[in-house]
């Protein structure tokens, strides 16, 4: 059984409304993790967990020990700072684990480390996720720019794949569909380009880190930029299967 723990992938947003005269607020909360789930589910060897992007300043493991139950950690759409500012340190001026330096330990010892794209992943919207110069992109198989890194594509762009061979791709059937965006960095020079856009920019790659292993997904795991004809495409959850398996060595 691969243990996966996933970070992130949820928000909370508020909407104020005018009606002529009068106004009201509303808010929703809503997760973006629902066809990751459902192919690890189909998988029936991964067992998953998800600690959401505002639980995890608290909830994240403070602890190598703490972390060791698990094979595969998934950052996706969490900036750095959730991970830096729990409220030990934010709100009552203590010290405390620097968990982007933990992860870093943890891969090196032989965990697996995924990053996917979002708004709040690499260096994000507004390069606000913070994660250029981190302990955690030492790790990363890409080089992370210090600016908004975000290509919007609402053309659609094609895939091209550059190891068919690779084990994250046994099975993948091509041509891939269409993404409508992702986020643009550069290859570290002992990393495998797996799979890059029709713009010549890394999509997936991967890399040995340590004892560990590590994989930059540059896209979304869902809509926007991954579509539902992605994630509903038989080779999405080939993909990550495989992946999950590669990144905690059981391939």
């Amino acid at each position: 059984m691969v243990k996966v723990l996933l970070v992130g992938e949820s928000w909370m947003s508020v909407s104020t409304h005018h009606k002529g005269f009068d106004h009201f607020s509303s808010a929703t909360y809503e997760t973006g993790h629902y066809f990751l789930k459902k192919a690890f589910d189909e998988s029936k060897f991964i067992e998953y967990t998800h600690i959401p992007a505002h639980e995890a300043a608290e909830r994240f493991p403070e602890t190598l020990e703490e972390l060791d139950p698990y094979d595969v950690v998934i950052l996706s759409d969490i900036g750095a700072n959730t991970l830096l500012l729990s409220r030990k340190v934010f709100i009552e001026g203590h010290t405390a684990p620097n968990r982007l330096r933990l992860i870093n330990d943890w891969v090196s010892k032989g965990g697996g480390l995924c990053m996917c794209g979002g708004y709040l992943s690499f260096a994000g919207f507004q390069a606000s996720a913070k994660y250029f110069r981190t302990p955690l992109e030492e790790v990363l198989p890409v080089q992370i720019y210090p600016f908004d890194d975000r290509v919007e594509t609402p053309e659609g762009v094609d895939v091209s794949i550059e190891m068919p061979d690779h084990p994250i791709l046994d099975g993948v059937p091509s041509p891939w569909p269409y993404l409508l965006g992702y986020q643009e960095v550069s290859m570290k020079s002992e990393a495998q380009l797996i799979a890059k856009t029709q713009y010549n920019h890394p999509l997936l790659a991967a890399m040995d880190y340590g004892k560990g292993r590590s994989m930059a997904w540059m896209t979304d795991i869902g809509p926007h930029w991954c579509p539902r004809s992605f994630t509903e495409w038989i080779g999405y959850a080939k993909i990550w299967q495989n992946a999950m398996q590669w990144l905690s060595r059981h391939r």
